[in-house]
């Protein structure tokens, strides 16, 4: 036997001359070529469980451990996060962000489950049907002043402050603006009694009580202010705003899922002609208004800009 059957790991190069001295590697045996990775029902079951976590608007990550693990694989992990992406899709809904911040932040598309209508809303918050449009205008007026200018929406770290109290006299200044606007150009300012459908949005608002009268002071569900506290508890049920404290109506704090979904409203008709008015917004979560520019009169449109759906 010669050293080299001994050790065949190494040959001498058949082109090098004699006594050369030269060897070559052995040829290394071929890799078959490596594909994606299949998805297991395993990876399927924890991208379905990520977009469970995103579905409870409360949780944060920083207080669930499988949360936060599987956010940091949908950052690391390409495949994982597309997965996930999909089961969003496929329960129609949308991802608006996902972070450590704001969790998996996803919102309803209209043909989704998930979405919350109007219709529903006016019955979990036990309406009567002819207040709808007064609803959604306290809804509107909420997401203006917790996010009065562009830059509040686009700094990660803004936190907006509202109280209900603020937003009604907020809402009242507008209907004041816009009655001096409708008074200017000579339009009627007394529509057929008895036919709300004719009347501009902001009258309506303006001539319903502000907070009513109770025997025991109790403002009514009926009043605006009762009506925006009815909007700013759906919004704290749905994780958009957090409580804290009670002064002037109730005060509250935006949340990054919040500000996320008004982000996302913001290009909307009547939240631009809201906006338009002037809001300067003050520390204790009340608003007072610019004099406005020269612009066409507002016309704000019932529903636009919620976080449900009309219908």
């Amino acid at each position: 036997m010669t050293e080299y059957d001994a050790d065949d790991t190494a040959r001498p190069d058949p082109t090098a001359g004699a006594g050369d001295g030269r060897f070559l590697p052995a040829p290394e045996a071929e890799q078959p070529a490596k594909g994606p990775a299949p998805v297991t029902p395993a990876d399927a079951a924890d991208a379905a469980r990520l977009v469970s976590f995103g579905l409870q608007p409360k949780l944060l990550p920083a207080r669930d451990a499988e949360y936060g693990e599987l956010l940091r694989r949908y950052r690391d992990d390409p495949a994982f996060a597309r997965l996930a992406d999909a089961v969003a899709s496929g329960l129609g809904l949308v991802v608006l962000e996902v972070s450590t911040r704001a969790g998996m932040a996803v919102t309803a598309a209209e043909d989704s489950v998930f979405a919350v209508r109007m219709g529903d809303y006016a019955r979990r918050a036990s309406t009567d049907a002819g207040d709808r449009f007064l609803h959604g205008l306290a809804h509107l007026a909420v997401a203006a002043m917790a996010f009065p200018r562009p830059e509040d929406l686009a700094d990660d770290g803004y936190i907006g402050r509202i109280t209900v109290n603020g937003v009604d006299a907020f809402v009242r200044q507008a209907c004041r603006r816009l009655e001096e606007r409708a008074a200017e150009a000579g339009e009627n300012t007394d529509p057929t009694s008895g036919a709300p459908g004719l009347e501009a949005s902001w009258r309506v608002y303006a001539r319903r009580s502000s907070t009513g009268a109770t025997k025991d002071a109790r403002r009514l569900a009926g009043s605006t202010t009762g009506i925006i506290a009815k909007a700013v508890s759906f919004l704290v049920d749905s994780g958009f705003l957090q409580r804290t404290g009670d002064d002037a109506g109730g005060t509250y704090r935006t949340t990054a899922r919040y500000q996320l979904q008004v982000r996302d409203m913001a290009g909307t008709a009547a939240m631009a002609e809201l906006l338009e008015l002037g809001v300067v917004p003050i520390a204790d979560g009340n608003a007072s208004l610019l004099p406005a520019e020269d612009t066409d009169d507002l016309d704000l449109v019932a529903d636009a800009g919620l976080p449900f759906h009309s219908g």
